[in-house]
């Protein structure tokens, strides 16, 4: 069995104050929750304010990205073992908007994902088609270019730890969502391609998230299919009413 997790991209919001309120709402909300791992992602200069108000919760932390070296003349940049320093375990990794916005490529993510794993960090990769590649019926090929790209390299012993997070650039922020039936394909496919390149064993431990518009309303009907192991949160991660409701979406 693959336990599902459900992480939380706060994106860009969040002060420090503002994230320690929040965290201080959320932690009882989800209190007792075993059977799912919970993640948030801050913005870099809040995460070494988080570890303590996370300490006893469950809860665990992420970064938003990570460069590839460990340090260097590399202006605004952050290393896997400062990640580490600051207290995250986890990390977001091709984020679309880091592909839109800043240029990320197959190349830097592949470079970023093997990065994290020698630091020990999980890598939580993200991939999905825009809409253009949709309607072109080019979503498989976006998705198997963007998969074999940001694992190229890795062993199924390194790959292992990896999640993988799904995210239609159609449905971020949008508030249109993949149907039950659209997610379950693409999670069935990103499957498939995993097994051809690591093995079945791999195939049937990795974690594959659905992200895109989750909110408490479609997060049963998404979880409840056999590929969908989680959902990597936006907007819906900013109220923690809201994202508690998503953690137990089983309940």
């Amino acid at each position: 069995m693959r336990k599902p997790v459900i992480a939380g991209n706060w994106k860009l919001f969040k002060t420090k104050n503002e994230a320690l309120a929040l965290i201080e709402e959320l932690a009882p909300l989800v209190s007792g929750v075993s059977n799912v791992e919970i993640v948030v992602a801050p913005v870099f200069t809040v995460l070494p304010t988080l570890p303590a108000a996370l300490a006893g919760t469950g809860i665990s932390l992420a970064a938003q990205d990570v460069f590839w070296e460990e340090e260097g003349a590399f202006t605004g940049e952050v290393s896997p073992r400062m990640l580490l320093d600051a207290g995250a375990s986890h990390v977001i990794i091709g984020h679309s908007e880091r592909r839109q916005y800043f240029g990320e490529t197959e190349e830097t993510v592949n470079k970023k994902v093997k990065a994290a794993l020698k630091g020990a960090l999980v890598p939580i990769m993200c991939i999905g088609e825009t809409l253009e590649a949709r309607e072109a019926g080019d979503t498989f090929k976006v998705l198997e270019r963007q998969l074999r790209g940001g694992l190229e390299g890795l062993t199924a012993t390194q790959f292992a730890p990896v999640i993988i997070a799904y995210e239609p650039v159609w449905a971020i922020g949008t508030g249109k969502v993949a149907s039950d039936d659209q997610a379950q394909e693409a999670h069935a496919f990103i499957r498939s391609v995993i097994a051809e390149m690591f093995g079945k064993p791999a195939a049937e431990k990795v974690r594959i998230l659905y992200g895109g518009s989750v909110k408490p309303e479609n997060a049963k009907g998404l979880m409840s299919r056999p590929d969908i192991d989680g959902a990597l949160v936006g907007g819906a991660s900013l109220k923690g009413s809201s994202f508690a409701s998503i953690v137990r979406y089983g309940e």
